[in-house]
């Protein structure tokens, strides 16, 4: 299992999974960089996403949209803080309308990602999502994000096992 952790903190209001993948640190990086292998886990595997823009560096933005089993789309969108491949990224998450503007209904995430090295073959992937009040933090949980973050991230080894299309 690729998932090693998931850990609710609602003092520190954080949600952190962390997941090991046996590929160096460079590798797992791919999964963020590349938007065709993003889409292949960016979301619960009955909800596949489409990456629609993939600006990877600091001010760019990601647009993105998960499709239901019933057909409906759930549209999202990152805005990139800061960026150091293959090491770290930190992005604001946060859900969006169909023409891709932030919903201010619901709340926005900071998350920061951190890839680190167990051994020169295996990597740790660390994902901290940090919530501006535990009303937010609570909402998400309803919504089933943390699960759905958690079987997202189980698809990874899937993808690494594949060849490379970089």
């Amino acid at each position: 299992m690729t998932v090693l952790s998931v850990d609710r903190d609602p003092v520190a209001l954080t949600i952190t999974i962390v997941s090991e993948f046996d590929v160096p640190a460079a590798r797992v990086w791919q999964v963020w960089a590349d938007p065709r292998q993003l889409e292949a886990w960016w979301g619960p595997p009955t909800y596949p996403a489409t990456v629609v823009d993939h600006d990877l560096q600091p001010g760019g933005r990601v647009t993105y949209y998960m499709t239901g089993p019933d057909g409906q789309q759930y549209h999202g969108w990152w805005r990139v803080i800061a960026v150091d491949p293959p090491h770290s990224l930190k992005i604001e998450d946060g859900f969006a309308d169909t023409s891709g503007r932030p919903n201010d209904d619901l709340p926005t995430t900071s998350i920061e990602v951190r890839l680190t090295a167990a051994t020169a073959a295996k990597t740790t992937m660390t994902m901290t999502s940090r919530f501006a009040s535990i009303a937010d933090m609570e909402q998400v949980i309803a919504m089933g994000q943390d699960e759905g973050m958690a079987l997202a991230v189980d698809q990874i080894d899937a993808i690494l096992a594949a060849p490379t299309m970089l």
